[in-house]
């Protein structure tokens, strides 16, 4: 599962079985994360959680981070039997907007910030699933 965390909203994707290939599930108020991550891994199985890591061109950590670090801390409290992984997020909106416009969203739908937020999260989770296959 990839969570790309923002101050309002939270993208959540999550991938297959076999970790080969990333899926959009949601977009959830950043408030309301924890509920949903409880509820969600009494049903289905989380092996590991890839939060979105914020960083500059320079590489240190982005304004943003000061939101993610307490919220990654929670996460470590509340699934200490799932893997918490931070993951550099670096151009995913972006990504996101421009694999919204090759897919032919509409206009409308690309503005949607909750679209752009679960494709990052997808964008995101794909990037790790790439840097893990390799690495084997």
């Amino acid at each position: 599962m990839a969570l790309d965390y923002g101050f309002k909203r939270v993208g959540i994707a999550v991938t297959d079985p076999l970790k080969i290939i990333s899926t959009v599930l949601t977009t959830v108020s950043s408030s309301e994360i924890l509920i949903f991550l409880i509820d969600y891994t009494k049903t289905e199985k989380v092996e590991e959680i890839v939060v979105g890591y914020p960083k500059q061109m320079n590489n240190e950590d982005s304004e943003a981070f000061q939101y993610i670090k307490p919220f990654v801390e929670e996460l470590e409290k509340k699934f200490t039997d799932i893997k918490i992984t931070l993951f550099d997020e670096r151009f995913t909106s972006k990504m996101a907007s421009y694999a919204m416009v090759q897919a032919g969203f509409k206009k409308k739908d690309r503005q949607n910030k909750s679209n752009i937020d679960k494709m990052s999260a997808a964008i995101l989770l794909q990037n790790y699933l790439e840097l893990i296959k390799n690495k084997i």
